[in-house]
């Protein structure tokens, strides 16, 4: 679907059959509404809080809903065994990194570790170029890296899932153009970044956000469509 069916789409489940109660529905909050449904979307397939919920590779379903947006080992570059994230940055995957001791290059594997985890204490646990592990913690700069001082990491291949581009519908409104919030001027149009199945899905999401705001008394309806998706 391109953006302009997926406005469509959103109007025609929105109102009531037959009327046009919401049509008063400006396009920058459409667009705004769409991009905050496909932010929860994302965040369902990729990430759930709770693992009793879906998550991403649990099946080739979640697989193909967010693959257009997964980035396959970038390379970052280490600085003092702190990884500055890309600028469009969504989620980690999973990383290695190059290790060199002396005369010898590896690849080793970095392992996420919690802030109170004695990792770098225990003699099992800590980073080590033999057994090709690199302890890792997310900090406000980054990804901070752990060596035992034997060695060290020159860079990281990367896989995360990355932001996806603003999806608007500028170029029909007003005169072509509007900005957001952040001050950022948009025009033309960007359609959805996520794979065409999964479009119709982002606007049931952002309806049923719409009707929240807006009280609708059909709520739970729309709330019982999401969940023969198991977006719930």
């Amino acid at each position: 679907m391109t953006i302009q069916d997926m406005h469509y789409d959103l109007k025609k489940k929105l109102n009531k059959v037959d009327s046009q109660q919401y049509r008063n529905l400006l396009i920058p909050e459409i667009d705004w509404a769409l991009n905050e449904a496909m932010e929860i979307f994302v965040k369902i397939v990729a990430q759930p809080r709770y693992k009793t919920q879906m998550g991403f590779e649990t099946t080739q379903r979640t697989i193909d809903d967010i693959r257009t947006i997964v980035v396959h080992e970038e390379t970052v570059n280490v600085n003092n065994n702190i990884v500055i994230l890309p600028a469009d940055y969504w989620h980690f995957l999973n990383a290695t990194a190059i290790m060199t001791k002396g005369v010898c290059t590896s690849t080793g594997r970095i392992i996420i570790r919690q802030h109170d985890d004695n990792f770098e204490s225990s003699p099992f646990d800590k980073s080590s170029f033999e057994w090709k592990t690199i302890n890792c913690v997310f900090t406000e700069d980054g990804m901070r890296l752990y060596t035992d001082g034997t060695f060290n990491i020159s860079s990281i291949f990367l896989s995360y899932i990355r932001r996806p581009v603003y999806m608007h519908y500028a170029q029909g409104f007003n005169a072509g153009t509007y900005t957001l919030p952040s001050g950022v001027v948009l025009s033309g149009s960007a359609n959805c970044e996520l794979p065409d199945h999964t479009h119709r899905e982002i606007v049931d999401i952002a309806v049923l956000i719409l009707s929240g705001e807006l009280q609708t008394k059909d709520l739970q309806v729309k709330q019982m469509k999401l969940n023969f998706n198991q977006l719930n």
